[in-house]
């Protein structure tokens, strides 16, 4: 058995990168798994993936920084799945510029996916989730099982970082609101928790000039790559599947005694983390 069995979960961004690893990841341990993404290509090959495998998956497409599309994504959960139990709010995205060249689009850009994606996907499924806790309250005196929201912070949001002020911006706004979030729905048994990553291998963090990088239009110079892993305490960049596993383990019933936190996933980077 696994133990997310029985369980439904939306990763938003799931078509690449650490979405795509999480939403592997929960499918592995029982979790039927809707996979968001903006690139339908992506979200049906993650969710064909998952089918293959034996497990149950359904492809979310929509752009989650508009509340209409994050209901659909919603909606369509509980038609294929019939029930809500478990969101992980990972989409976003970069774009760095130093702060006296910070444009209005580069600020709407990077806070529409980091942090408004992060409140309209929660507000689509909230009403669900706390609807059934209730119900379950009046039958049992208690909800059946913890219901989780897990949302991505970054290891920014805790040392600042020069040419994101944006990033850093949407990214510590997300810390704070989890914890509002997990005072909120507490008494509903919903646990409200981030993940904070480091240096992870994605296409946000691909070399100039490499193919990732080319595809894409992210990236940033190796040299600075270089000098964040000199940062690192394990002595390496990490991969997506390490962040995925913490993911597991918050949405799993081993985490039901967690919430309000962020665990920052970094392999002991420096720079002033509390």
């Amino acid at each position: 058995m696994g133990r997310l069995d029985d369980r439904v979960a939306i990763v938003t961004g799931s078509g690449r990168g650490i979405g795509r690893a999480t939403a592997l990841r929960l499918a592995l341990d029982g979790a039927a798994v809707v996979i968001n993404d903006l690139d339908s290509d992506v979200a049906e090959k993650v969710a064909a993936e998952i089918r293959e495998a034996g497990g149950q998956a359904l492809a979310g497409v929509g752009n989650c920084a508009h509340r209409r599309e994050a209901d659909h994504v919603a909606h369509m959960a509980l038609k294929e799945f019939g029930k809500i139990d478990i969101l992980v709010n990972n989409a976003g995205t970069t774009r760095d510029k130093i702060f006296h060249q910070m444009d209005e689009e580069s600020l709407d850009v990077v806070m529409n996916a980091n942090l408004r994606t992060t409140f309209n996907m929660t507000q689509a499924v909230i009403g669900h989730m706390r609807d059934t806790s209730k119900a379950e309250i009046a039958v049992n005196g208690e909800p059946n099982y913890h219901r989780k929201i897990v949302n991505t912070s970054s290891v920014v949001a805790f040392t600042g970082n020069p040419g994101q002020w944006n990033y850093t911006a949407a990214k510590g706004a997300v810390m704070s609101v989890t914890k509002t979030l997990a005072r909120e729905l507490g008494p509903f048994r919903i646990n409200v928790n981030a993940v904070a990553p480091g240096f992870v291998e994605t296409r946000l963090t691909a070399a100039h000039g490499s193919e990732s990088h080319a595809e894409s239009g992210l990236g940033i110079p190796e040299q600075a790559r270089q000098a964040v892993k000199a940062n690192i305490g394990l002595g390496y960049l990490g991969h997506p599947e390490d962040i995925a596993n913490v993911t597991a383990f918050l949405v799993s019933a081993d985490a039901d005694y967690v919430s309000g936190v962020t665990i920052p996933v970094t392999g002991g980077q420096y720079g002033g983390m509390g």
